[in-house]
């Protein structure tokens, strides 16, 4: 892929925010394609892995296209409710995507675990797993993490998902607080992308 140009690339997601943040870190010179532009529905995540899932995406829309395609699986995990929701991050926010519906229910099950996690440190991470894929079948794959704390309350209109409630370590503010250039410097997907940019 290094050398060439115009090539055609899709990004394996239908979750807008995470196609704005790829767009964002993928070279100019690539024609980006979405699964929604192609009238192509996401494959059934069973994977066990967030290896597995971004796996399972990345195939299957570079087989339905004959494109190379870089997909992404991630998701938060919370120290205290055994890495959950994990894998099961963006099943949290319901069939309807509503990240709210996921952090209230985050906060619930906190506070089922200890009624006082407000005024502890909740330690949990950003995982991100992306896949490169193409149609000859070859594949390469990397990860990134990002630690931080959870914070007792939303704050923020940026990014999206669980952004407001994920503060990184050593910093004041959370992800929905930051501008999209800072948060970009230092986040799971920005670290996991950066293993596999030598192929572009």
């Amino acid at each position: 892929m290094k050398q060439k140009k115009n090539i055609n690339i899709i990004v394996g997601t239908n979750n807008a925010g995470k196609l704005r943040e790829i767009k964002d870190l993928l070279p100019k010179n690539l024609k980006i394609y979405s699964p929604k532009e192609l009238k192509l529905k996401s494959p059934k995540e069973n994977g066990k892995s967030f290896i597995e899932n971004s796996l399972i995406k990345a195939k299957f829309f570079s087989k339905k296209t004959k494109m190379i395609c870089l997909a992404d699986d991630s998701g938060l995990e919370i120290n205290i409710l055994n890495k959950q929701p994990g894998i099961f991050s963006s099943r949290w926010a319901g069939s309807k995507g509503n990240f709210n519906t996921a952090i209230n229910k985050v906060f619930r099950e906190l506070k089922k675990k200890d009624l006082n996690w407000t005024n502890k440190k909740i330690l949990a991470q950003f995982i991100c797993v992306l896949t490169l894929y193409w149609p000859s079948g070859k594949f390469v794959n990397s990860t990134g993490k990002v630690r931080g704390y959870i914070s007792s309350e939303k704050k923020g209109k940026n990014g999206f998902g669980y952004d407001p409630i994920f503060k990184p370590l050593k910093k004041k503010l959370t992800f929905g607080e930051m501008k999209s250039k800072d948060k970009y410097k230092m986040d799971h997907r920005f670290k996991a992308f950066k293993k596999i940019k030598k192929f572009f």
